[in-house]
């Protein structure tokens, strides 16, 4: 019998290591060009930016307090946390090397944030239901490319259970339709 059956795990280890190893190398066959410090500064800025407008935002849905809380608390509190950590990461930025080159899918985040911002601007307007619906369906058939089949059924199940968990399990108040 050879070595390798004598072992235990009979030389499973090593087919391990090989496959993370060639798993790996196609990764960095893949992974875009880095883009140095100075996109590491530009996306700092811009998630500066979108905590700031965040915070606006959700400051004008009404903060309320711990005890009855505002439909803006939470949002609020997520946009602060976005700010601290895009400040932190200017600070340091500029020494890290991690950061990738902007391509054309940099611009699905992009659109993201603006169908988001969409939702918020809406949501005073018409309601919880429609936009949130939307948003949902936007997100997961044109920017996560997933069938149309699941965009409907993962949609409307987030919708309705976002709907029963903040104004029935929650009791937060969000403007909505029914």
């Amino acid at each position: 019998m050879s070595d390798e059956h004598s072992r235990p795990g009979g030389g499973r280890g090593d087919i391990l290591a090989e496959l993370e190893a060639e798993v790996a190398h196609e990764l960095e066959e893949q992974r875009p060009p880095s883009g140095g410090p100075a996109y590491q500064v530009a996306a700092a800025l811009v998630t500066l930016a979108v905590g700031v407008l965040g915070a606006v935002l959700a400051y004008g849905y009404g903060l309320g307090s711990l005890r009855r809380p505002g439909p803006g608390l939470w949002p609020f509190v997520i946009s602060t946390v976005i700010i601290v950590l895009s400040v932190v990461l200017l600070v340091v930025g500029r020494k890290l090397t991690d950061s990738e080159q902007f391509s054309r899918s940099s611009v699905l985040p992009l659109a993201g944030l603006v169908t988001f911002v969409g939702f918020a601007l809406l949501l005073p307007v018409i309601g919880f239901e429609i936009p949130a619906l939307l948003l949902s369906i936007v997100w997961l058939r044109f920017l996560g490319g997933e069938s149309w089949r699941s965009t409907i059924a993962v949609s409307v199940g987030t919708v309705a259970a976002f709907y029963a968990l903040f104004l029935y399990g929650l009791g937060i108040p969000l403007p909505h339709l029914f």
